[in-house]
C-alpha cells in the first residue's frame, strides 16, 4: 500500500496541475477522523478555490473529473466522494489495502526506513552533572533523547549521541567539600556540616570508597583514590569518576548508550571560549556598559540583551554554550538538538542569537530544543518526593527497579515533552489494557502465541508471502491494514516534529485495531488458505508493533500472562 499511495499522490499531483497549471500547490493526503468518510482525505479543493477565486464544491468537482482521468485512480480507488465545503474522501479497493501486507513481510525489520543520506545530526542529552544520581528528569531526557536518536536513524541521518557535562564548577566544587566533609566523620544534622553539602547517602559511599584507595572506572574516565583526607583535588576527581559511574550504570539498565562524552571544562583549556568572545567582538553585535561586555541578542528576538562577561571578568553561563554550539556547527552537524528540561527555556533566545551573531554561518532556529516538563512520581496513591540513595528526589534507578525498563521508557515517551506527567508505579505494574505498555506488548505476545499454534499444526510459515491476500475482507482486516501502511509516513512526521510520543500514540492504535480483529475473527480455521491469509496478516502486524516498539527501545516479548492467563491459553 505504500506504493499504492504514492502512485495516488503522483495522480493527485497531476490533477492539481490540471485543474490549475502551474500551481505549486503540494499532493497530500489526510487520514479521516471517521473511518466512515473513507481511507483517505484531501483538502486541495479549498486553497485552489481561493487562488481560483471559484466555488470549492466546484474546484472539488474539477478535480475528481481530473482524479478518474488517472489510471492509478481507476486501479486502486473504489470511489471519490465531496463532501462538506469541498473535502475530497477517498475509498480504496480492498487490494490497495491488502498489499501493505506483501510490503510488510518483504521489508522486515527494514519496512518504514528510508535509504541513508550524509545528513548529519548530533542530539545533546541527559547532560548531567556527575553531582549525584540521576533523576526522573533525566529518565525523562534520557527516553526521548534516545528516541529522537532512534527517529532520525529510520530516516537515514547520520545520528551521534552526545553527553555533555561540566566537571570544574561550583557544584563540583560543592560534591568534592561534601564528601571532604563525610571523609572527616561528620554527616547531615552534624553542626559541622556544610550548609550548602548534599546529603544523599551515595555521599557516604564515594567517602568509603575513596579511603579504601579505590579505582573507578566511568566510559570518559578513570581515576585512583589517593585516600588522603586532605587532598582535596583527588577527592574532586574521584567523586567525579564515581558519579558518572554510576550514571553510566543508570544509562545501562536503561539501554541508553553515548558516542561521546563532552566537558564543559574543555571549552576554556581548549580557548575555544575566549575565541567564540572574540568572534562575537569582532561582528559588531557587543557593547560595553556598567564594566560589563553584553551581547546585542535582541538583534535575534530576544526580550532584552544580555551580559556576556560581568563586571568581575567572569563569563555568564550562557557564554560557553555558545562556544559549545559554534563548536558543534564546525563538526559539520547540519542539525544540533537539545533535550533539556523547561527551566532553560531562557537559555533557548540567548544562545541561537549568539552561534548566529558568531559569524560562522550558522542558521536561525540552530539549535533545536525539545523542552520537558516535570515528572511527579505516584506510589501507592500518594506522591513519591524523595529516595533514600539520593536524599531529595526520585532517581532514574527508583523507576526501573520500582517496575521495569520497559514500562519506564514507554510512559515518559507517551505524552508529549511540554506537558506535565504523572508516572503512575502502580498502573505500570498492572497486566491488564490498562497498562499501555502492557497493551501493545500483550499484542505482539498475543500475536507470537497464534503463530507458534499455526507451526505446530503444521503451518508453513515460509509460505505466509505467497497467501492469497485477497481472501482479507472482513472490516477488522481493513482497519488492521490501512494502520499498518501509515507506518513509514507516520516515523517521518515524527522525526519531523521531534515527536517520539507519536510513535506510542501509534502503537496503542495499531494494538487497539489488532485487538479487535482478535476478538472479530479466529485465524486458524479450516480453510487453509484463509488460515494462510490471516497468518500473514498477523505477521505483519507483529513486525509493525517489533519495529515501532524498538524505535521508543522497547521489547518485543513473545510470551507474556495478563491477570494469570498467558497467551498460549487463549482462545484462538
Amino acid at each position: 500500500m505504500i506504493q499504492v499511495k504514492q502512485d495516488l499522490l503522483a495522480a493527485l499531483a497531476a490533477a492539481i496541475a490540471e485543474v490549475e497549471p502551474g500551481a505549486t500547490l503540494a499532493a497530500a493526503f489526510e487520514s479521516p477522523k471517521q473511518a466512515a468518510h473513507g481511507d483517505f482525505a484531501c483538502t486541495a479543493a479549498m486553497p485552489l478555490a481561493k487562488a481560483l477565486k471559484k466555488n470549492p464544491r466546484d474546484v472539488a468537482g474539477a478535480l475528481v473529473a481530473a482524479l478518474n482521468r488517472q489510471p492509478a485512480v481507476q486501479r486502486w480507488v473504489d470511489a471519490l466522494e465531496i463532501a462538506g465545503p469541498g473535502f475530497i474522501n477517498l475509498r480504496l479497493k480492498a487490494a490497495a489495502k491488502q498489499a501493505v501486507v506483501s510490503e510488510v513481510l518483504a521489508g522486515g525489520a527494514q519496512f518504514g526506513l528510508q535509504h541513508k543520506r550524509d545528513d548529519k545530526v548530533l542530539v545533546e542529552f541527559v547532560s548531567a552533572n556527575p553531582t549525584g544520581p540521576l533523576h526522573v528528569g533525566h529518565a525523562r531526557q534520557a527516553a526521548l533523547g534516545d528516541a529522537i536518536c532512534n527517529l532520525f536513524d529510520t530516516q537515514g541521518w547520520r545520528v551521534t549521541r552526545e553527553f555533555y557535562y561540566n566537571d570544574a564548577g561550583v557544584q563540583i566544587a560543592t560534591l568534592a567539600n561534601s564528601v571532604q566533609a563525610r571523609l572527616r566523620g561528620f554527616k547531615p544534622g552534624d553542626a559541622q556540616w556544610p550548609e550548602s553539602a548534599y546529603n544523599g547517602e551515595y555521599i557516604a559511599d564515594i567517602a568509603a570508597d575513596f579511603s579504601a584507595k579505590k579505582t573507578v572506572k566511568a566510559d570518559d574516565r578513570a581515576f585512583t583514590a589517593s585516600g588522603d583526607v586532605d587532598d582535596l583535588d583527588s577527592i574532586r576527581q574521584f567523586a567525579v569518576a564515581y558519579l558518572r559511574h554510576e550514571q553510566d550504570l543508570d544509562l545501562q539498565a536503561f539501554g541508553v548508550r553515548f558516542d561521546h562524552y563532552f566537558l564543559e571544562s574543555s571549552l576554556y583549556s581548549s580557548g575555544r571560549v575566549d575565541a567564540t568572545v572574540q568572534r562575537l567582538i569582532a561582528s559588531t553585535k557587543t557593547y560595553e556598559e556598567g564594566g560589563a561586555l553584553w551581547l546585542r541578542t535582541t538583534d535575534y528576538g530576544d526580550d532584552k540583551d544580555r551580559v556576556m562577561r560581568k563586571q568581575d571578568a567572569t563569563y555568564t553561563y550562557f557564554v560557553p554554550d555558545v562556544a559549545y554550539h559554534v563548536q558543534k556547527f564546525e563538526r559539520g552537524f547540519t542539525k544540533a538538538i537539545n533535550i533539556q528540561g523547561g527551566d532553560h527555556h531562557g537559555t533557548v533566545a540567548r544562545v541561537r542569537a549568539g552561534v548566529q551573531a558568531a559569524g560562522v554561518g550558522v542558521p536561525a532556529g540552530y539549535p533545536e530544543y525539545v523542552l520537558h516538563k516535570m515528572v511527579t512520581v505516584m506510589k501507592g496513591g500518594e506522591e513519591v518526593k524523595i529516595s533514600k540513595r539520593a536524599g531529595s528526589y526520585v532517581t532514574l534507578r527508583d523507576l526501573i527497579d520500582w517496575t521495569s525498563r520497559d514500562a519506564v521508557r514507554f510512559f515518559l515517551l507517551s505524552r508529549k515533552a511540554d506537558t506535565e506527567f504523572t508516572f503512575d508505579v502502580d498502573l505500570a505494574l498492572k497486566q491488564n489494557d490498562e497498562n499501555p505498555v502492557f497493551y501493545v506488548q500483550y499484542g505482539h505476545a498475543r500475536i507470537c502465541s497464534v503463530i507458534r499454534q499455526f507451526a505446530d499444526k503444521g503451518g508453513d510459515l515460509a509460505a505466509l508471502k505467497d497467501a492469497n491476500l485477497a481472501l482479507l475482507t472482513a472490516p477488522s482486516e481493513a482497519a488492521l491494514m490501512l494502520k499498518l501502511a501509515a507506518y513509514p509516513a507516520m516515523l517521518a512526521s515524527a522525526a519531523a516534529d521531534l515527536a517520539p510520543h507519536d510513535v506510542a500514540f501509534y502503537l496503542r492504535d495499531v494494538a487497539s485495531a489488532f485487538h479487535s480483529y482478535y476478538g472479530a475473527e479466529r485465524f486458524l480455521v479450516d480453510d487453509a488458505e484463509l488460515a494462510r491469509a490471516r497468518l500473514a496478516l498477523l505477521v505483519a502486524t507483529r513486525q509493525v508493533i517489533h519495529n515501532a516498539l524498538d524505535v521508543l527501545g522497547v521489547s518485543a516479548p513473545e510470551r507474556m500472562s495478563r491477570e494469570g492467563v498467558t497467551t498460549e491459553m487463549e482462545n484462538t
